[in-house]
């Protein structure tokens, strides 16, 4: 019997947002040959909230540090307009209090600048798929703004294989891929990440990890 070939994939839609026009086409070049497509580029947070409605994407690629409308104030309209596109932050690891100002303002991920092509595409496409990546938030400033008492959530009530659910959500892996990495069934993953959310008293996966490094339970 003949294989019928798949149906190639559709390329991942992006905007790219960054002050500096020769960082742009760098990211271009380098996306384009990732099988990344560029819909438009913006210099600043105003264009891209002024082209974006017109063009829509998968995924906002943003610098966060940009003159007159930042990465951060282009998220926080987005949301208050109701659009819900993904936003992948580009930052640097001095940026960890922004970091924390765009996880509050709804940014699903960051990524370093300095990161690989193959990374770059990665989380591109992680992200594009609905999934958060949190790892280059610093612990410092998260423990530092998400206070809680140890009593809350001691480590000791976390188990050996919980806490190692809790890093591959940091990574921000799906449950299937925590799974596979952990040779364990989906659902129980499932009923994993649920005792983790219960323990640690929070309704979501994001809130759960922040609250976990301010907890140092990773």
């Amino acid at each position: 019997m003949t294989a019928i070939p798949e149906a190639p994939r559709e390329a991942v839609r992006i905007a790219l947002v960054d002050d500096q026009a020769l960082v742009r086409a760098g990211l271009r070049a380098l996306l384009e040959r990732q099988g990344i497509n560029v819909v438009f580029e913006a210099a600043d947070g105003a264009e891209l909230l002024e082209q974006l409605p017109g063009l829509p994407v998968d995924v906002v690629l943003s610098d966060i540090r940009m003159p007159g409308v930042d990465g951060i104030e282009a998220l926080r309209r987005l949301r208050d307009s109701g659009d819900a596109t993904p936003v992948l932050m580009l930052t640097t690891f001095d940026d960890s209090e922004l970091l924390l100002r765009a996880t509050e303002a709804g940014a699903q991920g960051f990524l370093l600048k300095d990161a690989a092509p193959a990374d770059l595409r990665d989380a591109i496409t992680r992200v594009a798929a609905g999934q958060t990546l949190l790892q280059p938030v610093s612990t410092g400033p998260v423990r530092a703004r998400y206070r809680y008492h140890a009593d809350d959530a001691p480590a000791t009530l976390f188990t050996e294989k919980e806490v190692a659910v809790l890093r591959l959500l940091a990574g921000g892996y799906s449950n299937k891929e925590i799974a596979r990495a952990m040779f364990l069934a989906e659902g129980t993953i499932k009923n994993y990440v649920s005792v983790i959310l219960d323990k640690l008293g929070t309704r979501d996966r994001t809130r759960a990890v922040l609250k976990a490094i301010t907890l140092r339970v990773i």
